[in-house]
């Protein structure tokens, strides 16, 4: 079996009340890159990742891809091995779906009942998964919504133009109405999340102390072929740091850094690594990471800032090095969704302007794809690109 033969397989969504048969409703498609649920899912997980073109460019991807994937698996296991076992992205984004889902009915009663439905790009569930499930619910009103909160087409451009190409698998390119939350990395809701966040991680340290802790937002990091093109990514991270930044109105220093390069490519910096390295050779003791562009806990958080990223900094005399909490089910984080998808339903846009913008370099032809039908989430009233 090929790895896109395996890709596109059914996965049945978990049963919960977002998936009572009915006619009417909002379905809403929660997208992401996933992670490995089992320690068996890691080498497919890895081998989806390696060879998808939309992520990484390769010479003979198809063969460099899988042999990265192969050799990469076995550490990669271990690391997953430490964490529990697999991650725990799935289990907190159907929890952040449910939250989001109730808070919508009371916030959007006309537009209810919502329903979430998960589609990941490496592991199950699919994007054919979730439009097979809303199909079977019934559902014709649908919104794709990106988790990743600040655009780059590697995540939420990949991860669109797959499920516009499940549409077409399945045959359901005209059973739904489609809108499209493409970006919201400086909305309120989400800043002030944010922002709470790093006040409880501030707590760990000591009164005396907390003004001179150097707060390291850390993004996951891009090959620079993807930057280079003009992906918006870069200036969107540095946009919500901003933003939290003003909303926390505190005196500590801040930097912004990149982490989780993989492959035999350059990638976007600072690196994580380094600047914990020069910090520390400054003489830096107190540091607070804080993850900027991941919204809940996974391999990136558990293992890589908390487990390796911890062990360097210690090693090197950085004795406060921190990390403030994952946003998973916070229910101002909570909030911020529900508020995220009421102010789409509200704002009489199919998509944001920007969407319909291609980087200067772009030379995907899917890119900035829509399906054949997407409406916009209030009128009603079609809306094409570039309108």
């Amino acid at each position: 079996m090929t790895i896109r033969e395996h890709a596109v397989m059914p996965h049945k969504q978990q049963s919960s009340p977002q998936h009572m048969p009915t006619r009417s409703g909002t379905g809403i498609v929660m997208l992401n890159l996933g992670g490995p649920e089992t320690l068996a899912d890691v080498e497919p997980f890895l081998l989806r990742l390696f060879v998808d073109r939309e992520l990484l460019r390769l010479p003979w991807q198809d063969v460099l891809g899988r042999v990265i994937a192969k050799r990469r698996a076995p550490r990669v296991r271990d690391l997953y091995a430490a964490i529990g076992g697999g991650s725990p992205i799935l289990r907190w984004t159907r929890e952040q779906g449910a939250g989001m889902c109730e808070r919508l009915d009371a916030l959007s009663p006309e537009t209810a009942p919502h329903r979430f439905y998960v589609s990941f790009r490496y592991v199950a569930p699919f994007a054919d998964d979730a439009v097979l499930a809303m199909k079977a619910d019934g559902i014709q009103r649908a919104i794709a919504f990106t988790q990743y909160p600040q655009w780059s087409c590697a995540t939420t451009g990949s991860s669109l133009n797959e499920l516009w190409r499940a549409l077409r698998r399945q045959q359901l390119d005209d059973v739904f109405e489609w809108s499209i939350i493409d970006r919201w990395g400086e909305h309120d809701g989400f800043v002030r999340a944010v922002a709470g966040a790093v006040r409880e991680g501030l707590q760990l340290y000591a009164p005396h102390e907390r003004d001179d802790v150097l707060l390291l937002y850390s993004a996951h990091s891009l090959p620079l072929s993807v930057i280079d093109r003009g992906d918006a990514y870069p200036a969107e991270v540095a946009a919500t740091v901003s933003r939290v930044t003003t909303a926390l109105a505190l005196p500590n220093p801040h930097l912004l850094c990149y982490q989780s390069d993989v492959g035999p490519v350059r990638w976007l910096g600072a690196s994580t690594e380094s600047v914990i390295r020069n910090l520390a050779a400054q003489g830096r003791k107190n540091v607070l990471v804080v993850p900027i562009a991941f919204t809940s806990d996974h391999i990136e958080t558990l293992s890589e800032i908390d487990i390796e990223y911890a062990h360097l900094a210690q090693s090197l005399g950085m004795s406060g090095f921190r990390r403030a909490p994952s946003l998973n089910a916070r229910p101002d984080f909570l909030d911020a969704l529900a508020d995220i998808v009421g102010d789409h339903l509200q704002d009489g846009m199919a998509y944001s302007r920007q969407y319909s913008t291609r980087c200067p370099g772009c030379s995907n032809s899917a890119c900035r794809g829509v399906p054949s039908r997407v409406r916009c989430a209030r009128t009603g009233d079609r809306q094409t690109m570039g309108s």
